[in-house]
């Protein structure tokens, strides 16, 4: 199969890159510049496009089978004073179904959005969340574009554990240091409440599953591991060896600001994803504690060369 991932120098759009080379497909990424020459991204053909300001045009879609859409932007992305109506709005609820739309007029022949599973698991926060009521309907007007010739379907994520092979996350290099004892500045300490986690690698797994065995104008919920944020940061600690325990302290914490926790700080998202939709789509379950350890270890990896 011939596809083109959006966001394609993203850490899920390159280790979705990857996977997919890997089981044999022809895979081109699209994203708003160039990566540089020792990025992972560099090994594929890269599209230098930005959806948002309507950049794509059918003649650049036409050559693939399908499309795997992992452009997605959550408040992290959001810059410092942007509104959030139109902020979502232009990169979510409006744009990702316009270029849907875009690509069903190419003639892609499959579509995959990588959505987020708030509003799929907690319904209210549609009318609290601008970010959740954007990408509610994001996911709403892309599977509604599914047809005859033309499947378009949603893959809900938790949060995700990973990084872009060989460049760790900054937040993924200050978890394996606080890990290691390396940051006495940062208590050791976590927000009450939890969520699901799910590895990269499970991520792009169930992207090739929706590829090949998705359903049109379905929206799956997938997932792995529900832990709270406590156990979550343990696990750094636990790789690393170290004894030290993470408490629980109900505040802003460092490593986790309130304003990334969409569901608000004590509360927790606990969910088992549907077992039949995990075996369509063929992802690896239990995944969570050795993708820890893979990216700790990159992160020490990286820390030692620039020392």
């Amino acid at each position: 199969m011939d596809v083109l991932i959006i966001g394609g120098t993203g850490m899920i759009g390159v280790n979705a890159a990857l996977h997919l080379k890997a089981k044999g497909h022809n895979v081109a990424l699209a994203a708003r510049n160039m990566p540089d020459k020792d990025h992972p991204a560099a090994r594929f053909p890269v599209l230098t496009r930005d959806f948002t300001k309507g950049e794509f045009r059918a003649s650049d879609l036409a050559q693939f089978d399908a499309v795997v859409f992992a452009a997605g932007n959550d408040p992290r992305h959001m810059p410092a004073g942007a509104d959030p109506e139109e902020f979502y709005r232009r990169t979510q609820s409006d744009s990702v179904p316009a270029f849907a739309e875009l690509a069903r007029e190419a003639g892609i022949k499959r579509f995959v959005q990588v959505g987020s599973y708030y509003h799929q698991l907690l319904p209210d926060l549609v009318e609290s969340s601008v970010y959740v009521r954007a990408r509610k309907l994001a996911d709403d007007g892309v599977r509604a574009l599914s047809r005859d010739g033309f499947m378009a379907c949603t893959l809900n994520p938790p949060s995700i554990v990973g990084a872009t092979p060989g460049l760790p996350a900054l937040r993924y290099q200050t978890l394996a240091e606080w890990g290691q004892g390396l940051r006495p500045e940062i208590p050791v300490t976590a927000p009450p409440g939890g969520t699901n986690y799910m590895s990269v690698r499970s991520l792009a797994e169930a992207i090739e599953g929706a590829l090949l065995r998705g359903e049109g104008g379905k929206a799956y919920l997938i997932g792995d591991e529900s832990l709270s944020f406590r156990d979550f940061f343990q696990l750094f600690f636990d790789v690393a060896g170290n004894p030290v325990q993470v408490g629980i302290v109900d505040e802003e914490n460092r490593m986790l600001p309130d304003a990334f926790i969409v569901q608000g700080r004590g509360n927790t998202i606990a969910y088992e994803p549907d077992p039949k939709e995990t075996a369509l789509l063929g992802y690896t379950r239990n995944d969570v504690r050795r993708a820890v350890a893979e990216v700790a270890a990159m992160a020490t990896r990286r820390s030692e060369a620039a020392r």
